[in-house]
C-alpha cells in the first residue's frame, strides 16, 4: 500500500524519532503540572483565595462606616498612623484602611470599589502587577494601596502613561486623598 510505504519510509528517521519523543515529552510534563495545579492550585488561585478572606473582613466594616461622620471619616488617618507607630504592620490594618477609602471614594466621588477592585489593590500592596482592562477602574484600585502605604509617611508614586491621564487622574482621585 503507498500509505504503509509513506509510512514506514517517514517513521524510519531518528530525526522523526527525537520529535515524536519530545512531543510524548512535553505532553507529560504538561499532564503533570496539570495534576500539580489540581492538587495545590495555581499561583493565582493561591492569591485569590488568600485576597478573599481579606476582602470579606473589609466588608465587614463597611455598614460601621457608612455610620460615620465625614469628620470621624478623616480622623481615621491620624488612628491608622498611630497603629503604625504603635507597632501594627500594613497587613494587619489593610483590611479597615481599605475600607475607610472605599466608603471615602463613595462619598466624595460617588465611586464604590467593587470587589475586584480590592483584589487589585491587595496585589499591588503586595508588589506584584495586576492587569485590568481598560474600563475595570486602574485608576480607583491606585487609591487602595496609594494610601495605605503613604500612612508609613513614605513616598508613593504613581506613575501614568501619558500626562492628560496624569493631569486627569491627579485631579479626579485627588478628591480621596484631600478628604482623608
Amino acid at each position: 500500500m503507498k500509505f504503509d510505504f509513506i509510512w514506514r519510509s517517514f517513521s524510519n528517521s531518528k530525526k522523526h524519532y527525537r520529535t515524536i519523543a519530545l512531543h510524548m515529552l512535553s505532553a507529560f510534563i504538561i499532564k503533570m503540572l496539570n495534576i500539580v495545579n489540581k492538587l495545590f492550585g495555581s499561583t493565582s488561585k493561591r492569591h485569590l483565595k488568600s485576597s478573599s478572606k481579606i476582602i470579606i473582613k473589609i466588608n465587614e466594616f463597611e455598614s460601621e462606616l457608612k455610620k460615620i461622620s465625614d469628620n470621624e471619616l478623616r480622623s481615621k488617618t491620624d488612628y491608622f498612623k498611630s497603629l503604625i507607630v504603635g507597632g501594627s504592620n500594613l497587613d494587619n490594618i489593610l483590611p479597615e484602611v481599605f475600607a475607610v477609602v472605599r466608603e471615602t471614594s463613595r462619598r466624595v466621588l460617588n465611586l464604590r470599589h467593587f470587589d475586584v477592585q480590592l483584589h487589585g489593590g491587595i496585589i499591588l500592596h503586595k508588589g506584584m502587577i495586576a492587569e485590568m482592562k481598560t474600563g475595570e477602574g486602574k485608576t480607583l484600585v491606585a487609591t487602595l494601596a496609594a494610601y495605605l502605604n503613604s500612612l508609613k509617611g513614605d513616598p508613593v508614586h504613581i506613575i501614568t502613561v501619558n500626562d492628560y491621564l496624569a493631569e486627569r487622574d491627579s485631579k479626579w482621585m485627588g478628591e480621596i486623598y484631600k478628604f482623608l
